[in-house]
């Protein structure tokens, strides 16, 4: 159930053919999940300030039931980082990246609950 969201002031002609798949297999990946259950959303041209300036800009939260937190957070960002910078032409210092735990009984997918 790994859901990750980039929210950018990219404008959506921006994001690259591909993009979206190329994210959901690195998603996968470095979590170790079926590439079924992962969604990948962007937000895009959206108004947005990072550090006091409009220039490009992401702020991204990757979501899972496990996976994330602690050093594995490192794992994936190194993972992700170079991803979104060569794919978006955003440098590495206008991303942010939230890794959130969510608790299994807190997402329901076909009707019910992953508790």
């Amino acid at each position: 159930m790994p859901v990750f969201t980039i929210n950018t002031n990219l404008p959506a002609d921006k994001i690259p053919a591909g993009f979206l798949e190329k994210t959901s297999k690195i998603i996968a990946s470095s979590l170790g999940k079926p590439e079924s259950y992962v969604s990948v959303v962007v937000n895009a041209g959206l108004l947005m300030t990072f550090g006091g300036s409009s220039n490009p800009c992401a702020v991204c939260s990757l979501e899972s039931i496990g996976g994330v937190g602690g050093g594995r957070n490192n794992s994936h960002a190194a993972k992700l980082y170079p991803h979104l910078q060569q794919s978006l032409g955003l440098s590495g210092s206008r991303i942010y990246i939230h890794f959130v735990n969510i608790d299994a009984s807190s997402m329901a997918y076909d009707g019910s609950t992953f508790a």
